[in-house]
């Protein structure tokens, strides 16, 4: 069913997210009108195919996906550093590089008589990436949720830049500055990749619904904002040209740095990525390493919960360790590795040991 004329003005699909005559109002670039014509060319040819299925084709047809040349349509986007200053973070942080960002103090969470975590203390230094192992069942993504808001812990407390986060709502720890990605990927598949990621920009935006309705000033600069930091964002994490590709026809690599796109929309004091190179290659856990380390030196602080040893090794500056809801070590790759507690963890001990 297709929507009135009218209210189609009002929807995303209607194929107004298109770049605004000033990209990159942080940066002070700005796009000629004949780059932009260009990009609401392609934005316009997507939208006529937005509706189009498989199954509705002629035998043997496909629809066409659209590729965007982000250097032919903005050539600012293809300097790394330009685009890196567009998504770099511009909320005040009380926090100084080195001092503790987030703090869990003595947190437990019980289900019922199941203790999923019992006791954990750590915290998380702004500028750093900080590894969460274990293994499986020790309680990591349970200590993600109690951060998040997922779960109200039992005892202790969650203390974000200074304030408690226990007992606030999710979209408002969001808004505090907590962003996060997920075990199993949740985009919005009929959405594109670019929609996606300005949806994430909503969490900082202030426009009312009658303002989004009647179409505000406030309205269109955050709308705008929306598109010119959703496409640096898309080019930072590597899938700038997948811009118009609605999100389930993107491959599964493209859609996990889709949905690490979208989280850095949000601009989190603390990023949080569950398990993000789960079915990832070598290769392409090469290149997520790589784009972990640009995030963090872009001025983000990133908690990584991961089973890839080799990666968590890599990119980590200290690691905590769980098993069966206890922290059994904490601090840095090398240190860790040669924790005989992380290593009976993982590995078991001798049966004489246990005699």
């Amino acid at each position: 069913m297709r929507l009135p004329r009218w209210l189609r003005y009002f929807s995303p699909r209607r194929g107004r997210l298109v770049p605004g005559p000033e990209l990159g109002a942080r940066s002070g670039i700005k796009a000629g009108e004949a780059q932009l014509e260009q990009v609401r060319g392609v934005a316009g040819y997507h939208q006529s195919q937005a509706d189009i299925r498989e199954e509705d084709l002629p035998d043997g047809e496909v629809a066409e996906r659209v590729e965007i040349d982000i250097e032919e349509i903005v050539p600012a986007l293809a300097d790394p550093d330009v685009v890196a200053e567009m998504i770099a973070p511009e909320r005040a942080v009380r926090a100084h590089v080195g001092e503790a960002l987030l703090s869990l103090s003595n947190v437990t969470v019980k289900f019922g008589g199941l203790t999923a975590l019992d006791d954990v203390t750590f915290d998380i230094k702004r500028g750093e990436i900080l590894g969460l192992i274990g293994p499986n069942g020790a309680g990591k993504t349970t200590a993600f949720n109690a951060m998040t808001g997922v779960y109200r812990p039992t005892s202790g407390d969650v203390v974000l830049d200074g304030r408690s986060v226990v007992g606030a709502k999710r979209n408002e720890i969001t808004r505090r500055g907590i962003a996060r990605t997920f075990q199993n990927i949740r985009l919005f598949s009929d959405m594109t990749a670019l929609e996606n990621v300005a949806v994430g920009t909503d969490a900082r935006h202030k426009t009312s619904v009658p303002g989004a309705l009647f179409r505000t000033k406030r309205h269109r600069a955050e709308e705008r904002d929306a598109i010119d930091r959703g496409m640096a964002l898309l080019e930072f994490v590597g899938i700038g040209a997948r811009a118009t590709h609605q999100a389930r026809n993107l491959p599964y690599g493209d859609q996990r740095r889709l949905e690490i796109a979208r989280a850095l929309a949000t601009e989190p004091k603390l990023l949080c990525l569950d398990e993000p190179a789960a079915g990832f290659n070598p290769a392409e856990k090469a290149d997520l390493m790589g784009l972990i380390r640009k995030i963090r030196d872009d001025g983000y602080t990133v908690l990584l919960i991961e089973h890839d040893m080799r990666l968590v090794m890599g990119v980590c500056d200290r690691i905590v360790v769980l098993e069966f809801g206890r922290k059994i070590a904490e601090g840095t790759p090398a240190e860790v590795a040669a924790d005989p507690a992380v290593v009976a963890a993982y590995l078991g001990v001798p049966d004489d040991a246990t005699s």
